[in-house]
């Protein structure tokens, strides 16, 4: 069954129709979630909100752009309307790291006693996130579908509803905050 002909079925009301559509897309919407909030059991619920959301809203869908990238929005929205919500209560959310293996492996981790690789990354992890709370949100948004997502810079713009020359900017603009924020964790000043 097509995309064209699912949105039809779903408009419909068709219970199968809905189960097909979680099944398409569950991978999709939970990868996304997770990748904003780095945790399991937050990204399942927060995914569980967007297919009832996307069900409740499928008659708006007005098929101006791909299904997948209406997912993407509504995923990310989620995402980040769940990750207020937290800040509101408590400091602080997860977002997984921006930089690649190469530059994690030149983190500086304080030395321990007992040096467990699994304790290095999760320090790692817990710098690089902070680093990428800090960034504004639209920052953010353009990362996290770029690097962990694998979205052309054209997806990006579609998902978030901008120009490829902003998001190019957006993805410039995080890179130069997050060397400022993790200058002082990094063995070499100059990453690329």
């Amino acid at each position: 069954m097509s995309d064209q002909e699912l949105i039809k079925e779903l408009k419909k009301g068709d219970a199968k129709a809905f189960e097909t559509f979680v099944l398409r897309f569950q991978d999709m919407v939970y990868n996304t979630c997770f990748s904003f909030l780095n945790q399991r059991e937050d990204a399942e619920d927060v995914a569980q909100e967007v297919f009832i959301e996307a069900y409740r809203s499928i008659d708006s869908f007005r098929g101006d752009s791909a299904l997948s990238t209406w997912l993407y929005r509504l995923s990310m929205n989620k995402s980040l309307d769940f990750i207020r919500a937290k800040k509101r209560k408590k400091r602080g959310s997860g977002l997984l790291s921006f930089f690649g293996n190469d530059e994690m492996a030149r983190l500086k981790v304080a030395d321990t006693k007992q040096p467990q690789e699994q304790l290095e990354e999760d320090e790692k992890r817990q710098i690089l996130t902070a680093a990428i709370d800090k960034l504004p949100d639209r920052q953010k948004q353009a990362i996290i579908l770029s690097k962990f997502e694998g979205l052309s810079q054209e997806q990006v713009a579609e998902v978030m509803e901008t120009s490829v020359s902003s998001v190019e900017s957006l993805l410039v603009r995080a890179k130069k905050k997050l060397r400022e924020l993790l200058s002082d964790y990094f063995y070499e000043k100059d990453i690329s």
